[in-house]
């Protein structure tokens, strides 16, 4: 029974996907950007669960499942870092975009200078190849799902999803991707709500689950996490900003491109926000029940799928698996069609125009994304968190800039994105200070203070 209502599910995204290609109209600019036009709620929708992804029910669970209570503060950090972006960025972006006549990040961050070729080549690949390794976790989230569940290899369950993102997205572009992320949402928040209800009943209570957590292991009930390097304020503001790292993530910052109108943002970030929260909190808690109910799980990112089945009827155990399933799949089939945008109209801008070239890009970047996830076996918390800073320190600083019309030349364009990417590479892999202050913080910190740097000497000449 678990088979068929993930199937079910499954069947339902991919018509979704079909019908949206319905709507479409033979040009890049539908493509890529769906001409501008979609409404706030399928925003919100689509960006929510694009953002959260599998993560979220591997991720974070499994964080919550190790960390206990003190797993909170992600969330809370997240959340707000993303609210501010989208509060004093995102607004911004779609009128600038809209104003450059942008379609893709890579070209608003280029937005023709001299020079640009330079910006549009660096951004173009930074964004292939590390949000091609982002679309590649949720791959691999979705296959260790089926794996946990049906005992499959993780190469089906990764070939799947591939084909499944392929079919709609090869067909309908930014317009099937949203659809189908809208509908991916309403499947998560009910799966994810579903499993919490039955959990609190089977626990016999909030106020007894906690208890039960605390007798595991008392650090598991504590606020503050324990043995803090340089203490909670930093190790909180790295997960802020964070958050507000989502100004440097292509398939997220395309959703705010794409909306029918740069007024209608704050509503898009207010049910973003809500929803967010919900599943979130939702999820976490769900790890503290897993490290109750299977205290000796070898996977801890597993924990949710595994708790679903200890609790849940066949049919809804598949149910879970959906909204898990699509979860990843909504943040792959955006990663995706970004990374396609990035190919075919900025690294080789002969193409750009060219509505066949596009599609053919979608299915080159997919075939590149199935080859990273079928080599890789990190866990999908750490291939998430690591590409996740990587694009908000190379592209988060000079978007904001550009946001704000602030004039910075090629050159320290060049600098903004090459300094922040290093500062984030040695943060987390050469000095491993990741534990005490999420990298985001320190790589976008160096890309501003290239930018002020040139600024402070710009105008010391010019006072001169």
């Amino acid at each position: 029974m678990a088979l068929v209502s993930f199937l079910f599910f499954l069947l339902l995204f991919t018509i979704v996907g079909a019908y949206a290609a319905t709507r479409q109209q033979d040009s890049t600019s539908d493509y890529l950007l769906a001409d501008r036009k979609v409404n706030s709620w399928l925003v919100a929708l689509s960006a929510l669960s694009t953002g959260q992804s599998g993560f979220l029910f591997t991720g974070q669970v499994g964080y919550a499942y190790t960390q206990g209570l003190s797993a909170i503060w992600l969330a809370i950090g997240w959340a707000v870092g993303d609210y501010l972006a989208w509060t004093l960025v995102f607004k911004q972006l779609r009128q600038v975009s809209e104003a450059s006549n942008s379609e893709t990040v890579p070209a608003f961050l280029a937005q023709k200078q001299p020079g640009y070729r330079w910006i549009s080549v660096i951004s173009a690949l930074i964004t292939i190849v590390f949000l091609g390794t982002y679309a590649a976790a949720q791959l691999l989230a979705g296959s260790k799902a089926l794996n946990s569940l049906f005992g499959w290899d993780y190469a089906w369950g990764i070939i799947i999803g591939t084909i499944i993102v392929v079919v709609y997205c090869f067909s309908g572009g930014i317009r099937a991707s949203i659809w189908t992320d809208a509908v991916q949402t309403i499947v998560m928040i009910g799966a994810l709500l579903l499993l919490f209800v039955v959990t609190i009943f089977a626990g016999g209570g909030v106020g007894n689950i906690f208890t039960n957590l605390g007798q595991i292991d008392a650090s598991l009930v504590a606020l503050f996490p324990t043995n803090l390097a340089w203490g909670f304020l930093p190790f909180f503001l790295g997960w802020l900003v964070a958050g507000f790292g989502a100004v440097g993530q292509p398939h997220i910052v395309v959703r705010a491109m794409v909306l029918d109108s740069a007024e209608n943002m704050n509503k898009a970030r207010d049910i973003r926000t809500i929803c967010g929260f919900i599943t979130a909190f939702t999820a976490i808690f769900l790890g503290f029940a897993a490290r109750i109910t299977l205290p000796n799980l070898s996977d801890p990112e597993l924990a949710l799928l595994d708790l679903s089945q200890e609790l849940l009827p066949g049919i809804l155990v598949g149910v879970m698996l959906a909204g898990l399933f699509a979860a990843t799949i909504s943040t792959a089939d955006s990663q995706i069609l970004s990374c396609s945008a990035a190919l075919t109209q900025d690294l080789f801008p002969g193409l750009a125009k060219s509505y066949k070239y596009a599609k053919i890009g979608t299915l080159v970047v997919s075939a590149i994304v199935l080859i990273i996830a079928l080599v890789n076996n990190e866990s999908v918390f750490s291939l998430t968190t690591f590409a996740w800073s990587i694009l908000a320190s190379g592209l988060g600083v000079l978007l904001i800039l550009r946001c704000y019309e602030k004039p910075v030349s090629t050159p320290v364009a060049i600098a903004i994105m090459i300094s922040g990417i290093a500062v984030s590479l040695f943060w987390r892999l050469g000095w491993e200070l990741s534990d005490a202050v999420y990298e985001v913080f320190p790589g976008m910190a160096a890309g501003f203070i290239v930018y002020l740097v040139v600024l402070i000497k710009v105008n010391a000449v010019s006072r001169t």
